[in-house]
Formats: C-alpha cells, structure tokens, sequence
C-alpha cells in the first residue's frame, strides 16, 4: 500500500548496439523512458484504427471457436478484411430489418394487397391513412373519395383515392411504399437468414483472435521501439538512454548492463525531481488503486490513497442504500458472475470491490433495519441489530457529519505525515484543530448543562486551529508574507465547513432510497387490498418495478456521490497536486481470453 520507490539510470552504450539493446530492455518492461530529445521523433506505423476495429468486431461475438494456435497459414490482413466486410454487410442488413419491420407494421392493418397498374387507375393514386376513431367525423365531412380498409378499437385504416396529396384529413399519411405485405415480408426472412449465416462467418473468424490480437501487439511494440530510437541522446560513437526504474529492479538492468559491457550510472530522485508515480497494492486493496487511477494519479512525493479510499467508498455506498435486502439482490448477482469474473486481473479486482460494497450494503442496511423497505420484527435477532432510525433526523445529520469530519481529519493527518517533522505540518494540524472545534462546539449547543465545558474546549480549538493556519501556511518567506498567506489560506474555513456539510448527502440519499422503498410497498399493498385477485398480479408488478427503478437509482447515487466525496472533498485536503503516470516500456502482454 505504496507509492513504489523509483531510481534514475542512465546506461550509456555503441550506437550500433542501440536497437538490440533496446529490444532487450523492451523484453525486461521495468523501466519508464525520460526523453532526452527537445522534440519528439518520428512515429512508426502502429496498428490502424480499422485493425483495432477488426479485433473489437472479433471479440464481441456471443459465440468463440476455438483458437487457432499454429501461425503457419493466418494471414492478418485478410482476417481484417473478411472481419470488416462482414460487419459492414450486417450493420446494412440490419438497418434493412429495421426499415422492413417498421414497414410491415404499417401495411399489415390494410391486408395483403397488390399495386394496379398505373394506367387501370386512370391518373388517380391510393393514399393511406391511420385515423384515430374519434376523428372519423372530420374524414366524413371531407369531399374526398374515400374507403375503411379495415378497422380496430383505436383506429380506422382509411383509404383515399385522388390525384394529388388529399387536403383536409386529420392525420399525416402513412407511409406504405410499392411493395405488398407478402413482398416485405419475404424480404424479411431472407434479411434474418443472411443475418444468421454473417454470424456464423464472425463465428468462424473468431478462431484467428489470438493469433491477430498477437500480430496488433507486435505492431504496438515495433511502434513503442521505434520511438525510444529517438527519445535517447546520440553523440557517435555512443548514445545514453535515460529512465526511471523501480529501485528493487535495478539489480535486473545492473546484471544486464555487466553482461553486455554497457556504463551506468544510478541515482535517487532529488527534491527537484519529478518522478512518475507507480502504485503497488496487495490484491485485496488492488481496487483501490483503480478507483484512484480512474479520477487521478497522485505525485510522487505525495502518498497513495488507495486503502482509504477503498474503505471509505465501500462505507458510502452502503449509507446510500441504506437496505439490505439491496445488498442481497447485488450478493447475488456477484455470486452468478463471480468465477467469470475471475478470467482476467481486473474481474479478480473488482470482484473484491463489490464484494466489499455488497457487505457494507448488507451491514448499513442491518444497522437500519431496512429490507427491501420491510422492517424486521423487533424479537427477531436481526431486528434486535436495528440500532439506527433513519427517520431520526437528527441522530442520522450528526453521524454523517461525524463521518464527514473524520474523513477531513484523515485527509489533514495524511498531509501532516507528507510534509514530515517541519513547521508547514502544523497547518494540516491547525486545520484538524478547527474542524473537531466545530464539533465540539456544534455538540455543546445541545449539552449546555454538562459538567464539562464542550463551548470552551471547541472554542479553544478553534482560536488554536486558526492561530496554526495563519503562522504556518506557507512556512517559508518574510514575517509579513507568512502572514498574508495565512490569512488568506484561513479564508478556507468556509470551504472546510462546507466540505463537512457536504457529507450529509450520505443521510439524505440513504433516506430518499428508503423512503421510496417504503412508498412502493405502501403503493403495492394499496393496489393488493382495492383489487381482490387480479390485484395480487398487479401488486407485484408494482412492487417489483418500483424497487427496480430505486435499486438502480440507489446504486448509480452510490458510485456517483461515495467517488465525489472522496475525489473531491477527501483529495482536495490530501491530493494537492496530480502526477504523472509510470509507463512501463514494455511488450503488449496477451490478457486472458474467454474460451
């Protein structure tokens, strides 16, 4: 649960030696180039986007064959061209089956009929119209030469017969086009069956994936070799590359450069520095890391938030539930998919993350004694677990502020250990001191007749809080700078108050998801008592369709405000600058297929 250690190399070797030994460093994958070049050089010709285009088509079958290993007869360039030509031929059929079949649904009221010749109707032409049953009256006071065609509870099919477009009907006409319903409709099931043989074709095609996936990679890596050609410092005879490296692999590069009689040169990031930043966590927490990744990358110098930011986002999720029998739906779900997730590094990730979500759910939801909006009877041992009434408004405000506060004061404590033993920690410090003031002194409004004096001890915090703030932020520069820049920086109180406040979302989402559980089954058992036996079908389907709907809006509020609370209001006390990314020059890896 780290920010990994990096060292600086810098190998020198022969010119005519550069593109083997690049080539083996490619092999080894541990270091991240630094370019030595003003300018970027020239880029080789990767893979092109119809190639990337090709592999996606390949991939995104329903159904894989198996995998051709043997090389000897695939042909890259023609498994692109048959991939990219059977998706175009299906995307036209498909836009085809879907003008066909909004075509039938048109014809089909007016029957199975043929077109007469254009010299039998004598200049005139048949226009179709679908007019509403209530407005048939406006048809009958037209002058117009018009027949029923046929007729349902809604509407009349109502054809006309003029030389020209009809003037006065009630609705646009409908589209029919020249062919019969008999026509469209064997257009139809040749469209489906050619649909079906394309399948089949992508189908088969799917045996050549891993050798073509193979062949985009080696072109990735020819283009990745081809520009650290010219990221390295030339001077004939020799030429320098440099790159950070993680400092337990530097063993690695230093037998390598032994072997091949190369020079290097090691050295540690100094203060000036900017190195990239490369996370390492254990595989329960590897999650973490990708949930931080996805917003940011923290510097170097800094720390890495993974571990906190999985936890605390696993406990937001399940406040914004707020039901365990949520908890249990998404239980479920994670057990049907579990080992299918477990094919791939990330499914093995995020399947931890879930499973983390789904027991803070679960646990949340217990705390609150909410089942699917159900309460538990209060004999029973898991009603005896409900400690927690979200309906008491303000027990539930304090417990996300306390939550709120102590996820800032985290945040403080983790850039007082970033700034080490040194005076600027004491702002981090001072700021701690001003938030559990204001909770103290938030909680003394209501204890005012205790013994021990909350008012003053907040107040003392506040004063003493304030005082670090405006001394210690920045610690470097003349007396009256310091004090300028405290001053200024303690105008952030109301942002600090602010980001505290911020977290009684956790209260209110978690109560809106509860409370519209508890409507849907109040909605249910209304539509169950007013409606004897064909009630208790609809009962369900209401019951149902409401909690899907809440569960999807409470599980999209859970990802959507547990991240912001953690990428905004946690990272803006903690993260105070965004690094760079370590970028391994390394081969594609061939990741874990779906057989």
């Amino acid at each position: 649960m780290s920010i990994v250690a990096v060292s600086r190399i810098t190998l020198y070797g022969y010119k005519a030696d550069k593109s083997a030994i690049l080539e083996d460093l490619q092999q080894m994958g541990c270091l991240h180039i630094i370019s030595l070049q003003p300018q970027r050089g020239p880029s080789a010709k990767g893979p092109s986007s119809q190639a990337r285009e090709a592999l996606k088509f390949l991939l995104t079958c329903r159904q894989h064959r198996r995998p051709i290993r043997d090389a000897s007869n695939f042909d890259a360039a023609w498994v692109e061209r048959q991939a990219l030509e059977i998706k175009k031929r299906m995307q036209t059929l498909a836009d085809e089956r879907d003008f066909l079949e909004h075509r039938i649904g048109n014809v089909r009221p007016w029957g199975d009929f043929a077109y007469p010749p254009a010299e039998a109707l004598r200049g005139l032409r048949l226009w179709f119209f679908t007019v509403p049953l209530n407005d048939m009256k406006s048809v009958a006071g037209t002058d117009l030469v018009w027949q029923v065609a046929g007729k349902d509870n809604r509407f009349a099919y109502v054809v006309v017969v003029s030389e020209n477009e009809p003037q006065g009907m009630p609705v646009p006409r409908t589209l029919m086009g020249n062919r019969s319903l008999s026509d469209l409709e064997l257009r139809l099931d040749a469209v489906e069956r050619e649909l079906e043989d394309l399948q089949a074709e992508r189908a088969s095609l799917t045996r050549w994936r891993h050798l073509y996936a193979a062949s985009l990679f080696r072109l990735e890596d020819r283009e990745a070799l081809t520009e650290a050609m010219y990221l390295t410092y030339d001077a004939d005879p020799l030429f320098a590359l440099q790159a950070w490296i993680p400092s337990a692999q530097v063993s690695e590069v230093t037998d390598y450069t032994e072997r091949k009689g190369l020079a290097l040169e090691i050295a540690s990031p100094g203060p000036g520095d900017d190195p990239p930043t490369l996370l390492r966590n254990p595989p329960t927490l590897a999650s973490g890391q990708d949930l931080v990744s996805f917003y940011m990358t923290p510097g170097y110098w800094l720390w890495d938030p993974s571990a906190l930011v999985f936890f605390s986002f696993a406990v937001f999720f399940g406040m914004i539930l707020s039901d365990a029998g949520y908890g249990l739906v998404m239980g479920l779900g994670l057990a049907l998919g579990w080992k299918k997730m477990k094919r791939s590094d990330s499914g093995r990730r995020l399947r931890v993350l879930f499973a983390t979500l789904v027991g803070a759910t679960i646990a949340w939801g217990t705390l609150v004694g909410s089942y699917f909006g159900f309460a538990l009877p209060e004999g029973s041992w898991l009603g005896r677990l409900n400690v927690l009434d979200l309906n008491d408004f303000d027990r539930m405000m304090k417990i996300s502020i306390l939550i709120g506060v102590g996820h800032l004061v985290l945040a403080n404590l983790a850039d007082m250990r970033r700034r080490g033993l040194n005076a600027g920690a004491l702002a981090s410090l001072g700021w701690i001191a001003v938030l559990i003031g204001a909770v103290l002194l938030w909680y003394g409004t209501g204890h005012a007749g205790d013994r021990f004096s909350w008012d003053a001890a907040g107040v003392t915090l506040l004063i003493a809080g304030a005082v670090a703030i405006v001394f210690f932020t920045p610690p470097q520069g003349t007396f009256l700078r310091r004090l300028m820049a405290g001053l200024l920086a303690l105008t952030k109180v109301t942002n600090a108050f602010g980001d505290a406040l911020s977290y009684l979302r956790l209260f209110a989402l978690g109560l809106a998801s509860a409370s519209l559980a508890v409507a849907f089954n109040d909605l249910s058992a209304q539509v169950r008592s007013h409606m004897p036996g064909l009630g208790v079908l609809l009962a369900s389907l209401v019951f149902l369709v409401g909690h899907g709907l809440n569960f999807v809006l409470a599980v999209v509020s859970g990802f959507i405000h547990g991240l912001r609370l953690n990428f905004i209001e946690f990272f803006n006390w903690s993260i105070p600058e965004e690094g760079k990314p370590f970028r391994p020059f390394a081969k594609k890896e061939m990741s874990a297929w779906n057989q």
